[in-house]
């Protein structure tokens, strides 16, 4: 899966031939905002399209790749929430948008089975967002 590169934009084309599945994933680095933008988030976008749907993550504030796992998680957090797009070496994918920060660290065994997965799945960005709040002390 070779990247297409224009400009400060990335494309990768997926397709799982067992499943079907196909999902274009496009990460544009430096999107010219408006200044009063330019104060409160990161000039990124990530956003994935497939046959039948569409998903962005505005923002983001970084990322996760595991070859292990087969994925990889764009995370963005603003004032206390955090939201992450999950893209998976199978074509698949997924969003969790406006989780709080504190359920990344709670007992899973205690949460409601429906907000499990985005706990989870969110958990892996807390070093990742420890250090960004290190950095900005």
């Amino acid at each position: 899966m070779a990247p297409q590169i224009e400009g400060s934009s990335v494309r990768f084309s997926l397709f799982d031939p067992e499943s079907g599945r196909r999902l274009t994933l496009e990460i544009q680095r430096a999107l010219q905002l408006p200044p009063a933008l330019q104060e409160v988030m990161p000039p990124n976008l990530v956003s994935v399209y497939t046959p039948s749907s569409f998903l962005q993550l505005q923002g983001c504030t970084g990322y996760l790749a595991s070859q292990e796992l087969g994925e990889v998680i764009f995370f963005g957090r603003q004032q206390g929430f955090g939201s992450g797009l999950v893209v998976e070496r199978e074509v698949g994918c997924s969003l969790y948008a406006n989780v709080h920060e504190r359920l990344l660290s709670a007992d899973f065994m205690q949460l409601p089975p429906e907000m499990v997965m985005s706990s989870v799945a969110l958990s892996m960005s807390e070093t990742l967002f420890n250090d960004l709040d290190e950095s900005s002390s």
